[in-house]
């Protein structure tokens, strides 16, 4: 997998009452590379239509789109890959359900798991959450250290994610991650599109430096 930047996490409850699909299509065209879909509330059915709108929007734009937890959802729909977590479907396995190429990410919380996520087939490792967060506040802590730590355990992209924000993407960069992936600062922003192109140009200002 070869995204870098913004990693737009496109949440129902976190679009400030805005369709989803619209909100996604403004983060994409703010620079957003990748986006997973993560639907807390709705029954997988109910999700499926959305799911395919959203498929067509990131085509649109060359962007993967992913889905949070369900592998079934992810090949109902033609997706193109998975997000899992530690207490999900493995990585492994969900890497022999799903077409070949597909992508198969996976939240990790310290360097062993990172190493055992990679072993398995993992094209991403996730790690958090580095900053407090209201999206995603049972999930355990991580700091940068964290990331340099994951950094220097694998070889794999590796995504920071956890209340960031274009105040402080520049911190998860400088640490090692690759992509920044994002919820509430993109999705509920007043506009949308502007706030994508805050995080994505702070990776491309870092590969320029590099």
């Amino acid at each position: 997998m070869e995204a870098r930047g913004l990693y737009f996490i496109v949440d129902p409850e976190h679009t400030a009452g805005r369709d989803p699909v619209e909100v996604c299509r403004l983060a994409l065209r703010g620079g957003a590379a990748l986006v997973q879909y993560r639907d807390k509330l709705h029954d997988k059915g109910d999700q499926l239509p959305e799911v395919e709108r959203l498929l067509a929007v990131c085509g649109g734009f060359g962007a993967p789109l992913l889905i949070n937890d369900h592998v079934d959802l992810a090949l109902a729909a033609g997706a193109d890959g998975v997000h899992v977590g530690q207490h999900d479907l493995p990585v492994a396995v969900a890497r022999r359900l799903l077409p070949a190429g597909a992508i198969v990410g996976c939240s990790t919380n310290n360097p062993e798991e990172a190493r055992a996520a990679e072993a398995a087939g993992a094209a991403y490792i996730a790690v958090g959450r580095i900053f407090p967060t209201g999206s995603k506040a049972n999930t355990r802590p991580a700091s940068l250290d964290t990331i340099r730590q994951v950094r220097a355990a694998v070889s794999r992209p590796i995504v920071a994610i956890g209340g960031i924000t274009p105040a402080n993407v520049e911190q998860v960069i400088e640490a090692g991650a690759d992509l920044a992936a994002v919820i509430a600062a993109v999705g509920e922003a007043e506009d949308v599109e502007t706030a994508a192109r805050a995080i994505a140009s702070r990776f491309r200002m870092a590969a320029g430096r590099a």
